[in-house]
């Protein structure tokens, strides 16, 4: 491709938004914000363009969706975000938010919203409530909080000599203090010691592993995160060459070698949110949309992984399990 030709592909994208408006009737305009990238979300990006079709919108005929990704540049989502509302774009779909989640919604005031989160949208102050979350606003959530008590169980069957259980939190994450709390609450019921280390960064994390050993846990907890996410091949090698058994809450870590996941489906969620949106775009108003909440929970294993460290998975998890990866 010439330089004009790609210069001239650039500045089409960037005009889509205006260009659409031009046209008789107007094809409605999405924007898509992100906090991580399109090479880690692209089964998420094709989650959301199914739930958008089952709707009557075809990214292919008669909608426009406008990407921004901070490719895990957080600092970068105020940008983005008053970017795609200075666009004037018809809905905001915004994901992977988790440090910066309430700055972006205090930007889009106006412009209808749909937030998917992994905390609780209420106690965040992202909308009035699940029933009528109000304002130009709601949720996709996968929100749970309910679920550490049931990894922990699911640490213990794998480590049954398990006393010390690592946890891994990004203190920047609005929901990294009621996390700990929940984890520490449900551990003390089962007799076991926490360990928490905290990473803001990909530095950070060789810092926690480095940290955990000499702490000596026995196994860890990584937390839902945008950035653990996002280095989630990185946190799967640190935790095999330290030998420490990790449980996850999503299956995308496992496919990148860990060893257990147990949460709910973001594939689902964004599926939803995708039918969200194109209700919004219907005439459905935000403010009458329930916030989601999770109705799918996986249990995947790596039986592999589960092998290299030397463990036995008891037959009873691998009966229980959605997915088993060999």
């Amino acid at each position: 491709m010439k330089r004009r030709e790609f210069i001239t592909l650039l500045g089409g994208a960037a005009a889509w938004p205006l260009a659409a408006r031009a046209q008789h009737p107007p094809i409605p305009v999405i924007g898509f914000l992100s906090g991580r990238s399109p090479a880690s979300d692209a089964h998420l990006v094709a989650a959301f363009r199914q739930g958008l079709k089952e709707s009557g919108y075809d990214a292919d005929r008669n909608v426009i969706i406008e990407f921004r990704w901070a490719e895990g540049q957080f600092g970068r989502l105020r940008t983005l975000a008053a970017d795609l509302v200075a666009h004037k774009v018809d809905v905001i779909f915004a994901g992977g938010l988790d440090i910066d989640i309430r700055a972006v919604r205090a930007l889009v005031t106006t412009t209808p919203i749909v937030l998917a989160t992994g905390g609780d949208p209420v106690e965040l102050g992202l909308v009035a409530s699940f029933n009528r979350p109000g304002g130009n606003a709601t949720a996709i959530t996968v929100f749970t909080a309910a679920l550490w008590p049931k990894r922990l169980e699911l640490l213990r069957q794998l480590v049954a000599s398990a006393t010390v259980i690592g946890l891994l939190v990004n203190p920047n994450d609005v929901n990294a203090a009621s996390t700990t709390r929940d984890v520490q609450v449900a551990a003390g019921t089962l007799g076991l010691q926490v360990r928490v280390v905290q990473a803001t960064s990909e530095r950070g994390i060789d810092t926690a592993f480095a940290t955990l050993a000499g702490e000596h846990a026995n196994v860890l907890l990584v937390t839902q995160n945008a950035l653990f996410n996002s280095q989630r091949e990185k946190l799967v090698a640190l935790a095999a060459r330290h030998a420490l058994p990790a449980i996850y809450d999503r299956r995308e870590f496992l496919a990148a070698g860990g060893l257990i996941s147990y949460g709910a489906s973001n594939s689902d969620q964004y599926y939803q949110s995708g039918l969200y949106v194109g209700r919004i775009l219907k005439g459905d108003k935000p403010a009458n949309l329930p916030v989601l909440r999770p109705t799918r929970f996986e249990l995947v294993i790596n039986t592999k992984t589960a092998k290299a460290l030397g463990l036995a998975v008891p037959d009873n998890l691998i009966a229980l399990a959605d997915e088993v990866i060999e």
